[in-house]
């Protein structure tokens, strides 16, 4: 291996084993426990195996074929995760809805199960004429919902006119360096002229070096992982609009009682009430000091007071599914929080009034 060779092969995995430990980072020791941190440590993940595959493949193309079909599954969850990673973040999204733990099961047992009855060392052509096809083309159209998630965001980056904020230039610059990432790997796929594997394993270490050096120079990035955050609000809505803002969102999440809605998300609600989710995440934060998941949380433990009070039958449990929270562990963390006691602690304190 040539001098050049072995600076690019350094320069690769070098950036494989910078996306793990930021990995681990993202998942365990951020100050801030947000679920974009975990969609965007399992990211890096995924994304490491698939160029840590692609950099020891093109560097030593004897190893057994299991070193390549471990990175096409690991190249499965790609597109799941930077879709969900932004989901989270544009819909205020912190725990994660059912809908999406069953979407991810489903993929991981069609990956492995195929993995398990056709695996690469023996059956190369399928791999090759198929596949890796599906792969790829299950990657690309997590990357365009992804692209739509956060369109308006990247009109203003891309039209330099409007002033982006630091968490809309984080997220579009990571939305943008993963596309890049998908069209150099496209580029190999359909053998392009002078496209090769190792190109995507170089994108990718650009990538993590930018991420790097955004976490080192800002001495505060908690603000880079939440769109709609109190920081993004600006000023307060005026006193009359707040108002007939206030009435309607009352009489939504009241009347039609919203939120039972388990998958409820700031989108939804600011559809209902024809607004942008920017306008509304700034009045529930500048006006009512509260963000999303608070604000909706409040209702689902005021029912939750009224039905343990009334109905000494029902399981905590079930109450906690019946107003909304889609697990016990999140009814119980939010409740505590709002009333300062548990729900058995409640349940026994109105039993004896």
């Amino acid at each position: 291996m040539d001098t050049g060779k072995e600076l690019l092969f350094f320069f690769s995995a070098l950036g494989v084993f910078n996306g793990l430990i930021l990995g681990v980072y993202f998942f365990f020791f951020t100050r801030k426990k947000y679920l974009t941190n975990y969609f965007l440590g399992a990211l890096l993940f995924a994304l490491s195996i698939r160029i840590g595959k692609s950099v020891f493949i093109y560097f030593n193309p004897t190893l057994p074929k299991t070193y390549l079909q471990f990175g096409l599954t690991a190249c499965f969850f790609i597109g799941p995760f930077l879709y969900y990673f932004l989901k989270s973040a544009v819909s205020e999204i912190n725990v994660m809805p059912r809908s999406w733990k069953f979407t991810l099961l489903f993929w991981a047992l069609l990956i492995v199960s195929v993995g398990v009855v056709y695996p690469y060392e023996y059956y190369p052509e399928l791999w090759t004429n198929y596949f890796i096809r599906i792969i790829y083309f299950q990657w690309f159209v997590y990357v365009v919902l992804s692209g739509f998630l956060i369109k308006e965001i990247l009109a203003k980056i891309l039209n330099r006119k409007h002033k982006t904020t630091p968490s809309e230039t984080w997220f579009g610059m990571l939305f943008l360096g993963n596309f890049l990432l998908f069209f150099f790997y496209f580029l190999a796929i359909v053998r392009a002229p002078a496209a090769s594997y190792i190109s995507g394993a170089v994108v990718f270490s650009f990538i993590l070096y930018l991420i790097i050096s955004i976490l080192l120079y800002r001495k505060k990035t908690d603000d880079l992982f939440l769109l709609n955050g109190p920081k993004n609000s600006g000023k307060k809505i005026d006193l009359a609009e707040a108002t007939i803002l206030s009435e309607k969102l009352e009489k939504i999440m009241l009347e039609k009682e919203w939120y039972k809605n388990s998958n409820l998300t700031l989108q939804d609600l600011s559809k209902e009430l024809n607004i942008s989710s920017h306008q509304l995440s700034q009045f529930l934060n500048s006006n009512l000091n509260k963000n999303f998941t608070s604000f909706v949380n409040e209702f689902r433990i005021n029912e939750a007071c009224k039905i343990i009070t009334s109905n000494d039958k029902l399981t905590l449990e079930s109450v906690g599914y019946d107003v909304g929270f889609n697990s016990k562990s999140t009814f119980f963390s939010a409740f505590k929080k709002h009333t300062g006691t548990t729900p058995l602690n409640y349940q026994l304190q109105a039993l004896h009034t």
